[in-house]
């Protein structure tokens, strides 16, 4: 199965999982048969191991507020085009790479933002 692991082995307790066999697309078919809200039902998943993991290379404040603005902006604007239902998910990634480009009459040097959907 996926995301599995990461947890310590000493816990001090026992790690009940029910449904650990479901993936998202049951997760979200059981969700809406209990009549849980659409945005907590078709939200998008945040990664376990956390933000960081979209970063590549050194993980600064800087550039973990890249991935939350470029996520916010893609994830608007999925909604927008009415495809939030339709794509089973999507993210930004930040690969350490810049690129050259244009912002109104200057050049810029500035990170690119890669974008996963699928």
């Amino acid at each position: 199965h996926h995301n599995v692991g990461g947890l310590p082995e000493d816990m001090q307790f026992e790690l009940i999982e029910p449904l650990n066999t479901l993936f998202k697309d049951e997760v979200r078919a059981l969700g809406t048969e209990l009549g849980m809200p659409d945005a907590i039902v078709w939200r998008q998943p945040f990664p376990g191991p956390g933000l960081g993991i979209r970063v590549l290379g050194e993980i600064t404040e800087d550039k973990l507020q890249i991935v939350r603005d470029s996520d916010a902006i893609l994830r608007e604007e999925i909604a927008a085009a009415g495809l939030d239902r339709d794509i089973w998910q999507y993210f930004t990634v930040l690969p350490g790479i810049r690129s050259v480009g244009v912002m109104g009459d200057g050049r810029t040097y500035d990170y690119t933002v890669g974008i996963r959907a699928v």
